[in-house]
């Protein structure tokens, strides 16, 4: 009997994904495509620092996750907007030998026949390693454009040169390779960034705005057209928030704020009816929020295809 890697292979011997990376789609007037970076194997008590364990050990049966260890997607965006061509965050890069299976954002950005050569703009949505370091993979900088502009929160920029890691719960190695790749990113390209301080247009259609929470400068990026939109959140929503948005992620500089930051959003979006996505929701990351009680209901779209 064949493998399924056989079948898939037997004319060439070129490894493939077995699996979409990428799906398209349209806000209005705006192209835009979520780009899975890969998947980051973190344990599973990152996910809920606050919470009772058993309530988590039972919210992890519930949704047939395993108890100790998950992977956590890592997603990015590109939206096209009249001539401009913008990547929302870049994706781990390589920065972090513990997360061998994510970084895939140069190579799958060709892959959907986008050359770096073409961008024009790129989000920040916070400098987090998994949004930044695939800035910093080699080659990178040198095939994007010399005017390529880098939007990026103030606040953010200046949380970077003295961040406190006081109230996160992260696997040890972790908040030094954050600390020294925010540094990198913003040695890098300084002279590239265009620092905005609360909301800012991109480009029609294309805001970035201030939510903070997650880190100081956190900011999400809505796409908004023809009377449909998109949120891009960023590190605001994780999969377990929409059940419990009052549980803590080992990940949040500020886990209150970023409690407050994220049932806003919920509503907002659940008022609004826009599509939601997020960089770490399983790929492609395309829904919407509905209100659930004292919660809320994730509802995945029906993939066009």
């Amino acid at each position: 009997m064949l493998s399924v890697d056989n079948t898939l292979h037997a004319a060439s011997q070129t490894p493939i994904d077995l699996v979409p990376s990428r799906y398209a789609l349209r806000v209005g007037e705006i192209d835009a495509l979520v780009i899975s970076d890969g998947v980051l194997p973190l344990p599973t008590a990152t996910m809920a620092t606050n919470a009772d364990p058993a309530d988590l050990a039972d919210w992890l049966d519930h949704m047939f996750m395993p108890a100790d260890a998950f992977d956590w997607p890592l997603n990015v965006m590109v939206a096209r907007s009249a001539d401009q061509t913008i990547l929302i965050d870049a994706g781990l890069g390589g920065q972090f030998s513990g997360f061998p299976r994510a970084g895939q954002f140069p190579q799958r950005l060709e892959a959907a026949g986008i050359p770096l050569e073409s961008v024009t703009d790129v989000i920040i949505t916070h400098m987090h390693m998994d949004h930044v370091g695939g800035l910093l993979v080699e080659g990178v900088k040198e095939r994007l454009r010399p005017d390529v502009r880098i939007h990026v929160c103030a606040t953010e920029v200046e949380f970077w040169t003295s961040p406190d890691f006081t109230h996160t719960v992260m696997p040890k190695p972790v908040p030094g390779v954050l600390r020294s790749t925010a540094t990198s990113f913003y040695n890098e390209y300084r002279d590239r960034l265009r620092i905005f301080k609360d909301t800012h247009e991109v480009a029609p259609g294309v805001v970035v705005r201030l939510t903070g929470g997650h880190t100081p400068g956190h900011s999400v990026v809505d796409l908004v057209s023809g009377g449909e939109r998109l949120t891009f959140a960023g590190d605001a929503v994780f999969p377990v928030g929409f059940d419990h948005p009052e549980w803590h992620n080992g990940f949040e500089h500020d886990p209150e704020e970023s409690a407050r930051v994220r049932i806003s959003l919920f509503r907002e979006l659940a008022e609004n009816r826009g599509l939601l996505v997020a960089a770490h929701l399983p790929f492609p990351s395309i829904g919407r929020v509905a209100v659930d009680g004292d919660a809320f209901r994730w509802v995945p779209i029906l993939w066009d295809y």
